[in-house]
């Protein structure tokens, strides 16, 4: 590790320590004073949950069964509060009572009760000291938001001990999360944590001081994370989904309340919509880039029977980092940007210069994608380059993420700089150029990628080249060996045609040809990580090839009448 490095390292490991430090001593505090809790009587409104509700889920919960994060506990009786749970991500979806929305499947007593017991016993094992994962910040933001949004289910019904007890957890809840989202980093979750709380501020009984002070608390955290273009600012196309699916009911709550809405609050959702839609495929579910994994159709749909802002999707999104070719009915995404900060890297992956493709109703060329609920192994695998359709040098990935339990998976070198632009040739062909230096310092090269779509959408040319800049002091006469990807959707069937041409053909008809002259094109086998139902089988096309000999690779997809 380089001396700059490793100043680098050591600051972020300060900072971390720090940040922990401080989350300790919020929680002792917390712990030691919750007589102090200001603890409302009542809730005003409980916000609504656009999130898809699923009856199969609240039906094996009566039953004492929990099927969450790809896992079933069979509870019976018992509290699953109390017993060992399957995964790191069961827990996180238990504690975070996001199930609690499956609940309003089935409108009887005996559903509300079976909902009440389950909030009791984790208020009475868990109310009382703040730590574990129970309290991590972002499972407690997703808690609250849950508790408020489905206060009816929980409470009609209830005797006036529990509501008592209820609102004191929510109180505990409010304070607790205002303390420490000052601890945290930049990113996510302490934008859920300013929503959680504005969204507290409206649904128990508070000031219009309060609601201003949690309104301006919101704006400048969206101001810092959603971008000009409508993107966040992790470049994960997944996130703005999520955090819109909590903004909307946000917003309709002030509205119906007659509060004043935040001044950012409506601008941002009208500049995540259009970014939403660059990000859709013409299957209509979302690119697979820097985390992002399988989307219910019905949570997208949900989110976008709201959009007023109409349009055509942009082919560009100048801050996020992304260009988007459309023709016909073939659309191309390519990622041709980097993390914008250490913090902002932890769940970004190392998919630099990537592409997915559709045409008609079907996904052909994509990234594999994040697992939903994983281990962090299939995690790490996931975000490196060799799970993304570009190109791979010396079996390394194009950005190196630091294996620290202390820091988190980020990404602490390869990328530095990314160049791209676009136009238009005589022909009206649409055209991106995109390069970056991940493995300039490693190998010396820098990786240049062209991709072209016809005016027709009928066509796609791609050119991969390779070259050693100026200066870059590569040892002359070395060689790298390197291959370069394209993932297939399991949907897709491939059939070799000949040496260097791949037959793809989607289940409704839809089939294209891909190319490369001089080149042998090897079918593999892959996992695709972003299925809803989990990890899935797939195939890829590889082409193994060697730097210098070849620099240049040219490949064509060509629809098949």
């Amino acid at each position: 590790m380089l001396m700059a490095e490793r100043r680098h390292y050591a600051a972020l490991w300060t900072t971390e320590a720090r940040r922990r430090l401080c989350q300790r001593m919020t929680a002792l505090g917390m712990t030691r004073c919750r007589v102090l809790l200001d603890v409302p009587d009542r809730l005003v409104v409980a916000p609504t949950d656009l999130r898809s509700i699923d009856p199969y889920i609240a039906e094996e919960i009566m039953e004492g069964r929990f099927p969450l994060a790809g896992k079933l506990l069979e509870a019976g009786e018992t509290s699953p509060f109390l017993m060992q749970l399957p995964s790191l991500a069961f827990a996180e979806r238990l504690h975070s009572f996001a199930f609690l929305r499956h609940m309003r499947a089935i409108r009887s007593p005996q559903a509300r009760a079976r909902a009440r017991s389950l909030v009791s016993s984790w208020m009475h094992l868990h109310n009382a000291r703040i730590s574990g994962l129970a309290w991590e910040p972002h499972v407690a933001a997703e808690r609250m938001i849950a508790f408020l949004c489905h206060s009816p289910v929980v409470l009609q019904g209830a005797e006036s001990g529990f509501y008592r007890r209820f609102m004191k957890s929510l109180a505990i809840h409010r304070r607790y999360l205002r303390k420490v989202a000052t601890c945290l980093p930049e990113g996510e979750t302490r934008l859920r944590i300013q929503i959680a709380l504005a969204m507290a501020s409206l649904s128990i009984p508070s000031t219009e001081k309060l609601i201003r002070r949690e309104g301006q608390k919101l704006d400048r955290e969206l101001e810092r994370q959603i971008l000009a273009d409508g993107g966040h600012a992790s470049r994960n196309p997944r996130t703005a989904l999520d955090l819109l699916l909590d903004l909307l009911p946000l917003r309709q709550t002030y509205i119906n309340l007659g509060h004043d809405v935040p001044g950012k609050l409506i601008p941002t959702i009208d500049r995540i919509f259009p970014a939403l839609r660059f990000f859709r495929h013409q299957d209509g579910d979302l690119a697979l880039f820097n985390g992002a994994s399988a989307t219910p159709a019905t949570e997208l749909m949900s989110a976008l029977r709201y959009d007023e802002t109409g349009g055509k999707p942009f082919k560009a999104l100048p801050h996020s980092q992304y260009h988007r070719l459309t023709a016909g009915e073939t659309t191309i995404l390519i990622d041709t940007g980097k993390p914008a900060s250490p913090e902002l890297s932890r769940s970004a992956h190392a998919g630099c210069l990537s592409f997915e493709m559709s045409a008609g109703r079907n996904r052909f060329i994509v990234n594999a994608g994040a697992p939903k609920f994983s281990g962090r192994d299939f995690r790490l695998l996931s975000r490196s380059t060799a799970a993304h359709s570009t190109a791979t040098l010396g079996e390394t990935s194009s950005a190196r993420i630091l294996p620290s339990r202390f820091l988190g998976p980020i990404m602490m070198d390869g990328l530095e700089e990314v160049e791209a632009r676009r136009w238009d040739d005589a022909y009206g062909n649409d055209w991106v150029k995109a390069s970056h230096d991940g493995y300039l310092k490693s190998f010396g090269y820098i990786h240049q990628r062209e991709i072209g779509l016809a005016a027709k959408g009928n066509k796609i040319k791609g050119h991969d080249h390779f070259f050693m800049p100026e200066g870059a002091g590569r040892k002359a006469g070395g060689t790298v060996s390197a291959v370069l990807r394209f993932h297939v959707h399991p949907a897709i069937l491939l059939q070799r045609l000949q040496e260097d041409t791949i037959r793809l053909a989607a289940p409704d008809g839809e089939t294209w040809l891909f190319s490369v002259p001089g080149q042998t094109v090897q079918i593999d086998e892959d996992v695709f990580f972003a299925d809803v139902s989990g990890m899935r089988a797939s195939q890829q096309m590889v082409i193994e090839f060697v730097l210098p000999d070849t620099p240049d690779l040219r490949w064509m997809l060509k629809q098949q009448v």
